[in-house]
């Protein structure tokens, strides 16, 4: 298979596994704490991984590949609490978009400058799938409550830093600098539940939908470092970003959140997106 393609086909399958582990995510934590949601995931997460890492026999990662990984994990972590938080606190078919477009728009920046400057094809279909996440984003009736909404600009942030050090730290393997990102993840969700001091601990009715949760995660994580590895960095990171679609599809399947036009006519511009970028 070409490498375009397959970083193509890569990166649609990050979005599908990161936008339907938001929406678990974000069902989990409107009945757990976030801190446990994000705990709990990231240990199911981390369990997946390693074992994929020693079936596969991966050769460990170099220190300087542990260590991007590692900042990598922090940035993640830090974007994960707070996009589940504002999930909690918001319209997931709001917040998940808006903090995808920031997500989105890091990594090709950094990207333009170390790789260059993408074909022009691939420029405009970058822009229509931004355009088309802020049309989903935007979407919504006069007066909708935007609470979340800093949250989800703080979950971008995170999430696109997130992206632009694993595709560092992914230079020296797939699953094993996944381990060190998540462990790290895991271990900022454990300290800072060990300093609140307070009850912190999924509620067992949820737990299920935390372990997938962290499950789907971790599979759109390693679906991108693949995507990275067979393409450019910003072709993978704009379709992965594409997720807050699976997100605003199940909300309005199994949530029965309306669907506006203004966010019909947002998916139908990512449609269209991902026939440029993947021209």
């Amino acid at each position: 298979m070409p490498s375009n393609a397959a970083a193509v086909l890569l990166g649609l399958a990050s979005a599908a596994s990161w936008g339907a582990g938001d929406f678990t995510g974000g069902l989990a934590s409107k009945r757990s704490p976030v801190l446990g949601v994000l705990a709990l995931g990231q240990a199911a997460g981390v369990t997946l991984i390693v074992a994929l890492a020693l079936l596969l026999r991966e050769a460990s990662p170099t220190r300087a590949a542990f260590a991007w990984s590692v900042a990598a994990g922090a940035s993640g972590a830090i974007g994960l609490a707070a996009l589940y938080r504002g999930l909690a606190m918001g319209r997931m078919a709001v917040v998940a978009p808006l903090s995808a477009v920031l997500s989105a728009t890091i990594p090709v920046a950094w990207s333009a400058t170390v790789e260059g400057v993408p074909p022009p094809s691939k420029i405009v279909g970058f822009a229509l799938a931004l355009a088309g996440i802020w049309l989903i984003a935007r979407a919504g009736p006069s007066g909708e409550s935007r609470d979340g909404l800093g949250l989800a600009l703080l979950a971008g942030c995170g999430f696109g830093g997130f992206l632009v050090l694993m595709d560092r730290g992914a230079q020296g393997g797939t699953f094993w600098p996944l381990v060190a990102a998540r462990g790290t993840s895991l271990a900022l969700a454990l300290a800072v539940a060990a300093v609140r001091r307070r009850p912190w601990a999924p509620a067992r009715s949820a737990a299920p939908l935390v372990v997938l949760s962290g499950a789907l995660d971790a599979g759109g994580n390693a679906f991108f470092i693949l995507a990275a590895q067979a393409g450019r960095l910003d072709v993978a990171a704009v379709l992965s970003s594409m997720y807050p679609a699976s997100t605003v599809l199940l909300a309005a399947g199994l949530l029965r959140e309306r669907v506006s036009r203004p966010q019909g006519a947002g998916i139908v511009a990512v449609l269209g997106a991902i026939a440029l970028i993947a021209g």
